[in-house]
């Protein structure tokens, strides 16, 4: 505390500094006022800042806030990942702990670390709700009718909502670019039980050799495009296995490459469980660290 609110930056889902998604960990967020918490995320104003505090569940070694600029978030996968890798390189999980716990809004939330060095997070229960006019969708994302696959755009979650939009090719996710009046247009199209979709990000992808192909957009969470999305990456596990885009069943492996469009590779491991539980991993590669210098008042 002596010199300010200490931080880390990390860079997720990545093994090479300045590409995937940035994140920076404030390991001692007790120190940090609760009053403050979004402030800060906002002058950071990276895709998420968490803030590390001791959990009350003795099943789980912390509780993480997590903030994008605009808001806080119930669960969020880069900053499960990135924090995790933090909690033991700081020492506050024994390294060498091959399994651990950490609690976020959504609840528990099971990491594991594999022989590689991957992290990787369970995703939280899966839920379906609205699907959207395919028209309404293009039209929002300054593309054709013709650009999408014949599968209707839908409302998943898994305690980060998301709308997905499958297309045809990685060059038509490249071309895709959210608008967001048509974004509220795609939202009133919205057919069947659920929330409306207000708040939900935008997730376009395209099924390729690998796995998925794909971008992000979040403009009501004060992100214009995310580099890599673990939150969302789950659910678009479930959604491409459920209508037939990737092979799905115990042990089947693939790889989401995100981010590439903005400069910012980032590759999100997928790994189906035996229970079917589906598993997000990647790389966490260090970048910086720093202190935030407030006027004793602020504190």
């Amino acid at each position: 505390m002596r010199d300010g609110l200490r931080y880390r930056v990390v860079d997720v889902f990545t093994e090479r500094a300045l590409e995937g998604n940035a994140l920076a960990v404030f390991p001692e967020g007790a120190a940090v006022p609760e009053r403050l918490m979004q402030a800060i995320a906002r002058e950071l104003n990276l895709s998420e800042t968490v803030f590390v505090l001791p959990s009350a569940r003795e099943d789980c070694v912390a509780r993480l806030r997590i903030f994008t600029p605009s808001r806080e978030m119930a669960f969020a996968g880069h900053p499960t990942v990135g924090t995790a890798w933090v909690l033991l390189n700081e020492g506050m999980v024994a390294r060498g702990t091959a399994r651990f716990i950490v609690e976020e809004g959504v609840g528990p939330v099971p990491v594991r670390v594999d022989a590689e060095g991957l992290i990787w997070l369970t995703t939280p229960a899966i839920c379906y709700g609205r699907t959207y006019d395919a028209e309404a969708c293009a039209a929002a994302l300054g593309l054709a009718r013709g650009d999408l696959l014949e599968v209707a755009p839908q409302w998943v979650s898994a305690g980060n909502a998301t709308i997905f939009v499958a297309l045809k090719d990685r060059e038509t996710v490249d071309r895709a670019q959210l608008e967001v009046a048509g974004l509220r247009r795609m939202i009133a199209s919205g057919k069947g039980d659920g929330v409306d979709g207000a708040g939900a990000c935008v997730f376009v992808f395209a099924p390729v050799e690998t796995g998925a192909y794909a971008r992000m957009f979040a403009p009501e969470l004060g992100i214009v495009e995310d580099p890599a999305t673990g939150s969302s990456t789950g659910p678009l596990a479930s959604f491409m296995m459920r209508h037939g885009l990737v092979a799905g069943g115990a042990g089947t492996r693939w790889v989401s490459e995100q981010g590439k469009k903005m400069g910012r590779r980032s590759l999100l491991h997928v790994e189906i469980g035996a229970d079917s539980g589906i598993e997000v991993g990647g790389n966490v590669t260090p970048v910086g660290e720093g202190f935030l210098k407030l006027k004793p008042g602020q504190l």
